[in-house]
């Protein structure tokens, strides 16, 4: 039996900082790489009724930029109405989220697959219950983690909290990918060099305001290729 493929955490400094923009266009250039890609989202808060069933945005831009095949109640399992704190939605929906359905699910995802990027929802600590928050899903994933960081006002003591809580959970760091919110962002060289010194070391990518997904694709590819050389060393 070969060994399951490798597999990635995108998570991120906040809500809305890019992290699909991030995960769509990494697995696009990573499936026209020739490699076997999959996306699993596993909890959105946020989410329309289609054919009697709730669907997440997000969910489906990544099925469709991976060409995976995956039941979507296994790409997304936690699927919630309310575009809420997941805790919050969960409990309207009454609903409890259990990090280990999503590891079952992911389990059979990462097998069929060369690589396998997980999205989280909101900010590395968003809760999911009283008691557990997104962090708990990737420890229990026990995936390396890609932290988007959405550089904004703000942006250096949200993504130095964020890589201080990945590096006490004990999960791999592998790596920060900036993502620009503002159109005319003010003193942008001088933020990435103190996100590179206080983050470990350079961007693996920084995207642009408002670019267009080829843009993203271009500015994502030596990021993909370095990611994906695990996939490659696993999958052989």
């Amino acid at each position: 039996m070969s060994p399951p493929g490798a597999a990635y955490f995108v998570a991120g400094t906040d809500t809305s900082v890019g992290k699909t923009r991030v995960t769509t266009a990494l697995l696009r250039v990573m499936r026209q790489s020739g490699l076997k890609v999959a996306g699993v989202k596993p909890v959105a808060a946020g989410a329309e009724r289609h054919n009697n069933r709730w669907i997440n945005e997000d969910a489906t831009l990544i099925a469709s930029s991976s060409g995976q095949l995956t039941p979507y109640e296994q790409l997304n399992p936690y699927c919630l109405p309310d575009p809420l704190s997941p805790h919050i939605a969960a409990d309207r929906a009454g609903i409890s989220i259990d990090p280990g359905v999503i590891k079952r699910h992911f389990d059979d995802i990462r097998a069929h697959h060369d690589l396998t990027l997980v999205e989280g929802a909101g900010g590395w600590l968003a809760p999911i219950s009283l008691s557990q928050t997104m962090a708990d899903i990737a420890i229990r994933l026990e995936l390396p983690v890609v932290l988007v960081v959405g550089i904004r006002l703000g942006a250096l003591n949200h993504a130095q909290l964020t890589y201080r809580a990945i590096r006490a959970s004990g999960l791999d760091f592998a790596g920060w990918i900036g993502s620009v919110l503002q159109k005319e962002f003010p003193a942008l060289p001088e933020n990435l060099k103190l996100l590179e010194h206080v983050l470990g070391g350079p961007a693996l990518a920084v995207l642009p305001h408002d670019d267009s997904a080829a843009d993203d694709e271009r500015h994502l590819a030596a990021a993909a290729g370095q990611l994906a050389t695990a996939a490659v060393k696993v999958s052989h």
